[in-house]
């Protein structure tokens, strides 16, 4: 079996680069190890940047589309200590640059945009290997595959990557607990009204709680703890779920409106450890091998930029395969002249942004981060 462009992985990254392919004619297979599309929850709201997320959908012909499933006005920000008192608020702007969208929503609009048989649900990708200096995929079934090009979209624990660097991502001291507020909302108003109509955080030095609220009046996001790895391994209850009453208990003090998210989240409490890969990363050129997203600069949730990365990065190595036709080795040198710098400059800010929000000195730090953004946007 032989693909000409393999792409593993059905991420933004990945799906991007395919639809950008598409429309300038290039076939693209995308091979992905869940199921179906709605295998897996796809997490909560995601700020597509003007300069990168958006240019990548204008490169992929969907801005249009992408505007009709925006959620205009959700992007207020509220920063709160751990007694409730609000220390920044910024309302929602309907206008914003940045705008929020699902990212269940955004995956399926590029799903959609793609020719039916584009994406092979339920194919695990176990290893890459070469055959006479092209690239082989191997999958768990047995079966392998030759192609031109690979590409690794998929993320932090990329099959892919392991070819290219044998640098491993390394757990950043922060890990995430799922939360949610998803019924008796009058019961719980106290703690809804806090939010106000978009993103509270609440944050203190080694820990957060950091929620959005629906239109639907319901609520969703995460407990945050710096902890050690040890910590986390212990965190599990008996029945191997998440003891949410044990992570409760690290926010004893804070005002009852705020510990309510997690004592009354009705969420199934995945446990989220944030992993990260040097600032920098990169990789020597090898035939017919490259990256994208998490899997290329795996980085902290804390510049807003993992997604728009990961799809910025999927249109400009599609650009570049356009460019170079029928000179894959020249399309990759071009991409990656790119994207290492790029990648490199956000990782270093994702760096320090992280260590503003769980730093000694939360949560003014916080406070003067969000300050500063607001200040600089037009």
């Amino acid at each position: 079996m032989s693909d000409l462009i393999t792409i593993v992985g059905a991420g933004l990254g990945g799906l991007v680069l395919a639809r950008v392919l598409h429309v300038n004619g290039i076939r693209a297979s995308i091979y992905e190890v869940e199921p179906t599309a709605t295998a897996r929850s796809q997490g909560g709201l995601l700020d597509i940047h003007e300069h990168t997320g958006q240019r990548a959908l204008r490169d992929a012909g969907l801005i249009d589309t992408f505007r009709a499933i925006v959620r205009r006005g959700e992007d207020a920000k509220r920063v709160v200590d751990q007694n409730g008192s609000v220390l920044f608020d910024q309302p929602g702007n309907v206008a914003s640059r940045r705008p929020e969208v699902d990212r269940a929503a955004l995956r399926q609009m590029l799903i959609d945009s793609l020719p039916d048989g584009t994406i092979r649900w339920g194919r695990k990708v176990t290893s890459i290997g070469t055959d006479q200096g092209r690239p082989v995929v191997g999958f768990a079934d047995g079966a392998t595959m030759v192609a031109d090009l690979v590409v690794g979209a998929d993320g932090a624990w990329s099959k892919v990557r392991s070819r290219l660097s044998d640098t491993q991502p390394t757990y950043s001291g922060t890990c995430f607990i799922e939360i949610a507020l998803l019924t008796d909302t009058e019961r719980h108003a106290s703690s809804l009204d806090a939010i106000g109509s978009g993103t509270l955080m609440a944050v203190a030095p080694g820990k957060g709680i950091m929620v959005h609220r629906y239109a639907d009046g319901t609520a969703r996001g995460y407990a945050a703890l710096h902890k050690p790895a040890a910590w986390i391994q212990a965190l599990n209850g008996r029945d191997a779920r998440i003891d949410l009453a044990r992570v409760a208990n690290e926010f004893e003090g804070w005002a009852p409106h705020l510990t309510a998210f997690i004592r009354g989240s009705e969420a199934d409490p995945v446990l989220r450890p944030i992993y990260t890969l040097p600032v920098g990363h990169r990789w020597d050129r090898r035939p017919g091998l490259t990256l994208v997203g998490d899997a290329a600069h795996l980085m902290s949730p804390f510049a807003g930029a993992g997604a728009n990365l990961a799809m910025v990065d999927g249109a400009d190595l599609a650009t570049a395969i356009v460019r170079h036709p029928g000179d894959i080795e020249a399309a990759l040198m071009d991409y990656e002249s790119r994207l290492f710098p790029r990648s490199a400059d956000v990782a270093a800010l994702s760096a320090r942004n992280h260590a503003r929000f769980f730093g000694d000195g939360a949560p003014w730090s916080v406070v003067d981060l969000f300050e500063s953004v607001s200040r600089a946007a037009p």
